[in-house]
């Protein structure tokens, strides 16, 4: 078994705070009743952090905030990620034939993260960010990554304690998802009827690289009462289409 260094994962853990922060920042009185960590630790660890830039602090009122580092270090890692150019790319061209909400997300264990998002000119809120996690069972991108695994890891990760529920229509019975993922892989896309947001459907596609493998997944999101305003595989044919541009861009077979 690997050995780590518990000072570098508090540390990233810290760090990891700040993607779901909003952009606000953080007081290092929330960062201590976040991690439980002690109040001297975690004094060193943001000090450690603001002088080699990761985070800055704003001496006026204290405030943490992502630092200069991080930034280009977020910045490198997008440089060599053709994926996440192709992805944006796509995800864009998908949104301007429909104008509704498109995301390209990858699958990190039992969640999903979400590389790019393009947002609907209409009024819609979707709690999709990019940056951000949900449960991979609540979303169609998610069950169509789930999809690729096989069996055994998936009953070991969709446990009745580890379904999470966003809303009244999110599924949290095993067996449910189960059955759902076995039609997922008969015609290939996956849906999502309110399990995220509520009145909001969801359909999503896989995206294969040049060998093949399902790596990501791209999705339309669309209010329910406009997605009754076509026929449901119009949906279909528009996500599959997008999903297979990123693919043959990344040199899939097909």
């Amino acid at each position: 078994m690997t050995r780590l260094t518990p000072a570098l994962v508090r540390a990233f853990g810290i760090l990891e705070m700040f993607i779901d922060d909003g952009g606000q920042g953080l007081t290092s009185a929330q960062i201590v009743e976040h991690t439980g960590l002690p109040r001297t630790t975690v004094h060193e660890l943001l000090a450690t952090m603001v002088a080699t830039k990761y985070l800055r602090r704003d001496n006026a009122n204290g405030i943490y905030q992502l630092g200069i580092n991080a930034f280009r270090l977020g910045f490198a890692f997008a440089d060599q990620f053709d994926l996440l150019k192709v992805g944006q790319r796509v995800t864009e061209r998908v949104a301007a034939r429909c104008n509704e909400t498109v995301n390209f997300g990858v699958l990190d264990d039992d969640s999903i993260v979400y590389l790019c998002k393009v947002d609907s000119t209409f009024a819609v809120h979707t709690i999709s960010k990019v940056g951000g996690r949900l449960p991979a069972s609540c979303t169609a991108i998610g069950k169509v990554l789930l999809a690729a695994l096989d069996d055994t890891e998936l009953a070991k990760m969709l446990t009745r304690e580890s379904l999470v529920s966003l809303t009244p229509n999110s599924i949290t019975d095993p067996a449910e998802i189960m059955a759902q993922i076995r039609m997922i892989r008969q015609r290939g896309v996956a849906f999502e009827f309110g399990e995220s947001n509520p009145d909001v459907t969801c359909v999503a596609a896989p995206v294969r690289d040049h060998r093949g493998k399902l790596i990501a997944a791209l999705s339309v999101s669309v209010p329910y009462i406009r997605w009754k305003q076509r026929p449901e595989q119009e949906w279909v044919d528009l996500v599959t289409t997008g999903a297979r541009e990123i693919g043959l861009e990344l040199g899939s077979p097909s």
